[in-house]
């Protein structure tokens, strides 16, 4: 049965904590599209495509065209960051897309001025805020939802999603406050220090009934303050951070090894990186929370606790080193030692020289297009469906997560399909032949 879904009528504003690197290219990106200049490469929402029925049926339209999805011309975009530049400033010295283009829509992007941000710079050390509000943890939060409602009204918005694209903040974990939204807004009204500003966002859109999507490995909504505010407004919540380069290859190739039954001994990866990311990863605190996001990974696919004699010995290592020469060019290496038939040794060897922010920009336009499809049908808390995007996906608690690529995506069409009462693909297949020897 098809899934009740209010249509995408009206404006989607796309409000962005954080008008980094990411940011600007998702924003300037999207506007490049609405004009013709580019390809959105690298979005499932706008350029992938979905089976439907039997495979004899031949039925492949795009996602795009399947669900009722936002239409990128009635998207607008804002956001709030600790610089004042506008993201035509902001982009360029990101220096991620060529001037030519950029050129092309500055007026655009000249446009998106930053709100002031909900800045402690007590989880960001490397960074410097001229642009930042000031006041208690409520009281930023409340400055926080008067931006968004202020935004929704000057813009003529129906509907706002929120996608936290700054930076990745100190590793802590999850104390009595976050336990329990009473306990949690008491700690905004004590302005009690271990709620994080991208808490503060997030409990802003929360309370708003606006959807919430973490690009970053922060805790943020993976606590149950948040999950049971997102509960109590029927807004759907999603993290944590967005799977791009080293991490994307890891999903792609440990899935395939764990279905061969190889063995992996060691995986050890590296990193340069020289944006503001990499900057802010430079200090050790930061860079922890980054590390248990990414090191979950390979835990979660091989499962050394089921398959001892393949995965029990396996040592993970993973670094990230800030080198400002490379800017928004990641370059990682992965040294793979694997093991096959009867304990003989092999390896593999991967260089990856990818654009941190040219993989991470769809990743946020289809979790931001997602996130408004899902409060539209009335879906609410975590949506596990959408881990496809992320490194580390929240789950209901005492659920593993599901960190294979392919597992990952047959769930989102899946969830694609329940929502627009199509049947579920399980991709078994025997009805085909049974049907040959039935005419046989």
């Amino acid at each position: 049965m098809k899934t009740n879904i209010r249509p995408a009528d009206g404006k989607l504003g796309i409000l962005i904590p954080g008008l980094g690197a990411v940011a600007t290219t998702l924003i300037a990106g999207v506007e490049a599209v609405k004009k013709g200049i580019s390809q959105p490469i690298g979005s499932l929402t706008q350029m992938g495509n979905i089976r439907l029925g039997k495979r004899t049926e031949n039925r492949f339209p795009k996602v795009k065209d399947f669900v009722p999805l936002a239409n990128l011309n009635d998207i607008v975009f804002g956001g709030w960051d600790v610089y004042s530049d506008n993201v035509y400033e902001a982009a360029t010295k990101a220096k991620v897309l060529e001037p030519s283009l950029l050129n092309q829509v500055k007026a655009e992007l000249e446009n998106v001025v930053p709100m002031k941000a909900a800045f402690d710079k007590n989880y960001a050390k490397n960074l410097i805020g001229t642009n930042i509000k000031s006041g208690t943890r409520y009281e930023l939060a409340q400055q926080v939802m008067d931006d968004i409602l202020t935004f929704k009204e000057n813009n003529n918005c129906d509907r706002i999603v929120l996608v936290w694209c700054g930076s990745t903040e100190i590793y802590y974990e999850a104390s009595d406050i976050h336990q329990s939204l009473e306990k949690f807004e008491q700690a905004l009204i004590d302005d009690d220090k271990r709620i994080s500003p991208s808490m503060i966002y997030a409990y802003s859109a929360l309370k708003l009934g606006i959807p919430f999507a973490n690009g970053a490995p922060n805790l943020t909504v993976d606590i149950p303050a948040m999950i049971e505010l997102a509960k109590l407004t029927d807004t759907p919540i999603a993290g944590k951070d967005f799977k791009t380069g080293q991490t994307l290859m890891k999903t792609i190739l440990a899935p395939g090894l764990a279905a061969r039954s190889l063995g992996v001994r060691g995986w050890f990866s590296t990193n340069i990186l020289g944006n503001r990311d990499g900057l802010v990863l430079d200090d050790p605190d930061n860079f922890k929370t980054k590390e248990v996001s990414k090191l979950g990974v390979l835990e979660d696919i091989l499962r050394p606790d089921a398959n001892p004699e393949l995965y029990g010995d396996l040592y993970h290592k993973i670094r990230i080193d800030y080198y400002p020469p490379h800017g928004d060019n990641k370059e990682s290496w992965d040294n793979i030692d694997i093991f096959g038939w009867l304990g003989y040794k092999m390896q593999i060897k991967i260089n990856f020289l990818c654009r941190d922010s040219i993989l991470a920009a769809p990743i946020a336009l289809d979790l931001a297009l997602f996130s408004d499809l899902a409060k539209r049908a009335g879906m609410s808390g975590i949506q596990e469906w959408l881990s496809f995007y992320l490194k580390s996906p929240q789950t209901a608690a005492g659920l593993h997560p599901e960190n294979d690529i392919f597992k990952q995506l047959i769930k989102l069409q899946n969830t694609l399909r329940h929502l627009m009462g199509e049947d579920l693909i399980t991709h078994l297949g025997l009805d085909y032949y049974q049907e040959l020897v039935d005419v046989l």
